[in-house]
C-alpha cells in the first residue's frame, strides 16, 4: 500500500554502460547502474538525471584509485561507495543502487599483454642477475624451453658438452680471466693485451709441466663452443 502523498518507487537502469577511470593507465572501467528511487513530491522534471548524475559522480570517485587488474574487489569497492551516499536528496530518495563492472575486450587484451610483458621482464631480469655467477643455467634454461622427449640425441649431446666446458671454466679459465682483466687494465693497446693474454696461458702451461691441464684438454673446444652458439638463448 502507499500513502497518497508518496510518489511511486522509480528504477533506473544504465541503456549503455558507463566509463570509469581505474588506477590503470589507458583502461577504463565499464559500470551498468541499476538505482532504485523515489522523486518527492512537486520535483522539477529532471530529477533522474539528478540522481545519476550523484551515483556516477561518487562511482567515479571510487574507481579512480583501482586497477583495473581485480575487477570483482574494484566492484565491491565502487558499491561500497555508493552505499555510503545520503538516503534523502532535495528532490528525491535513494532507496537503493549498485553498480556492475567489467572491462572492454581491448582493455582485457591490454591487461593480458601487460601481464605477459611483466612475467617476461621478471624471467630477464633473473636470467641476467644469475647467468652471470650460474652460467650452467642456460643448459637448464634450454632444457626448460622443451616438453620432456623434445630434444634429440645430439642436441642433448651438445648441451652435456656445452655443460662441462662451462664446469671446466668456472674451475680453471674464470679465476684466470679474472686475473687477466686486471692486467688488461694496464694495457691501452689491443696487442699488448692479446701479448699478455699469451703470457697468462704460457704461465699456465708452465706450471703444469707443459701443458693445459688434463681436465681442459678432455675438453673438445671447437664442439663445444659451437654447441654454445646454438644453445644459447
Amino acid at each position: 500500500m502507499r500513502w497518497p502523498w508518496r510518489r511511486a518507487v522509480r528504477t533506473s537502469t544504465s541503456i549503455q554502460p558507463r566509463l570509469l577511470p581505474s588506477a590503470t593507465e589507458g583502461i577504463a572501467f565499464e559500470a551498468v547502474f541499476t538505482i532504485t528511487w523515489r522523486p518527492l513530491w512537486r520535483v522539477p522534471p529532471n530529477v533522474e538525471e539528478a540522481v545519476r548524475t550523484a551515483v556516477h559522480a561518487t562511482a567515479t570517485e571510487g574507481a579512480a584509485g583501482l586497477g583495473a587488474s581485480d575487477v570483482p574487489a574494484a566492484q565491491d569497492a565502487v558499491n561500497a561507495a555508493l552505499g555510503c551516499l545520503p538516503r534523502r536528496a532535495s528532490n528525491y530518495c535513494l532507496l537503493n543502487v549498485s553498480a556492475a563492472l567489467g572491462l572492454p575486450s581491448a582493455a582485457q587484451e591490454l591487461l593480458a599483454q601487460q601481464a605477459a610483458d611483466e612475467q617476461r621482464i621478471r624471467r630477464l631480469r633473473f636470467l641476467k642477475e644469475n647467468l652471470y655467477d650460474h652460467p650452467d643455467l642456460v643448459v637448464l634454461d634450454q632444457l626448460e624451453h622443451h616438453a620432456p622427449d623434445a630434444l634429440g640425441n645430439e642436441h642433448v649431446a651438445e648441451l652435456q658438452r656445452l655443460a662441462r666446458l662451462i664446469c671446466s671454466c668456472d674451475r680453471w679459465w674464470f679465476p684466470l680471466l679474472q686475473q687477466w682483466e686486471q692486467v688488461g687494465q694496464g694495457f691501452t693497446d689491443i696487442e699488448q693485451r692479446q701479448q699478455a693474454m699469451l703470457v697468462l696461458s704460457d704461465s699456465l702451461k708452465a706450471l703444469n709441466g707443459g701443458s693445459l691441464p688434463s681436465s681442459i684438454a678432455r675438453v673438445d673446444m671447437h664442439g663445444s663452443e659451437g654447441a654454445l652458439r646454438r644453445a644459447h638463448p
